[in-house]
């Protein structure tokens, strides 16, 4: 079936239309890049680095870090460059591809936090078989497994929605091409793609959502009826906080956003949300991680007293 798509380009009107904003939101926006880039990149570099890191818990904390830094690097330089021009322009393949590798990012994310919760579990609840269940080849098999199913949702998305007819005006309220942003604008049939949407994307967004729940329920249940030490039950608490702070940070905004119908008043109110999750979530990771991790702490403060 041919592309019957006409418009060649889309025009990304971006966080705000008030022009006095864009020179303040550059300079907030590329600090938040930064961090986010020297952040994640840190802690990527100590998990590699350091042999007392290397266990299936930092495992995982490396591919999210590398995650962030890609996920924030699909949309945050695009935004930039936007802030300064007044070409404000993307390709049509520009945007698919973007849409493409943010929902890969984002949907491997997900996925990715369902895992890491599951590796807490079994930590906790199952020490004695802790080693022998997330051993090195089951955690990589996870890994790739995430990575892989991420990248084929995402191909869906990206294959479903270039197959559409754009015949009308090539403005997208939003600061990077997302599905439904795309969809407000289509002219044909857009049944099949707001069922994928539906679906698909609130599957893999609710599915590890409520998976990553139920292990922390099942966690707290067993520590306190199993656990008689209070030592041990603030050490295993304090370890699972971090991630569970992650997880409500990503989720949240994640759900409201893909399980919600859009109103014609809600582009706004989406662009705030998805500022969230692929701006705001990414800067707080390492933060969290870091502040409330003595392992990773020592690592870094070992890297800086090595380079200086």
């Amino acid at each position: 079936m041919p592309n019957q798509t006409s418009v060649t380009e889309f025009l990304l009107l971006g966080v705000t239309d008030i022009q006095g904003l864009q020179p303040f939101l550059f300079v907030l926006f590329l600090a938040i890049y930064f961090v986010i880039v020297a952040g994640n990149g840190a802690i990527l570099m100590v998990v590699v680095s350091d042999p007392r890191l290397h266990s299936p818990m930092y495992f995982f904390l490396g591919n999210l870090s590398c995650l962030d830094i890609c996920y924030s690097t699909v949309t945050l330089p695009k935004m930039l460059e936007n802030s300064l021009s007044s070409n404000k322009t993307i390709s049509f393949l520009g945007c698919i591809s973007q849409l493409h590798f943010f929902h890969f990012l984002g949907s491997t994310e997900a996925m990715l936090l369902a895992v890491m919760a599951f590796d807490h579990f079994v930590a906790i609840c199952k020490p004695l078989h802790y080693t022998l269940i997330m051993n090195h080849q089951v955690c990589t098999q996870m890994a790739v497994t995430v990575w892989i199913t991420g990248f084929f949702h995402a191909l869906l998305h990206s294959i479903m929605t270039s197959r559409l007819n754009f015949c009308g005006s090539n403005h997208i309220h939003h600061f990077f091409c997302d599905i439904k942003p795309l969809l407000e604008l289509a002219c044909g049939n857009i049944e099949l793609n707001q069922w994928l949407l539906n679906t698909v994307t609130g599957t893999i967004a609710m599915g590890p959502f409520f998976l990553t729940l139920f292990s922390y329920f099942y966690i707290i249940i067993y520590l306190f009826f199993k656990t008689l030490s209070c030592s041990m039950l603030h050490k295993a608490l304090s370890t699972c906080a971090s991630h569970f702070m992650v997880v409500v940070l990503f989720f949240a905004p994640v759900v409201f956003t893909y399980t919600c119908p859009t109103s014609g008043n809600s582009m706004d109110q989406d662009r705030i949300i998805a500022i969230m999750y692929s701006v705001v979530t990414p800067v707080l990771n390492p933060l969290i991680y870091t502040l409330r991790n003595k392992e990773v702490k020592g690592a870094l403060s070992k890297l800086v007293r090595r380079r200086f």
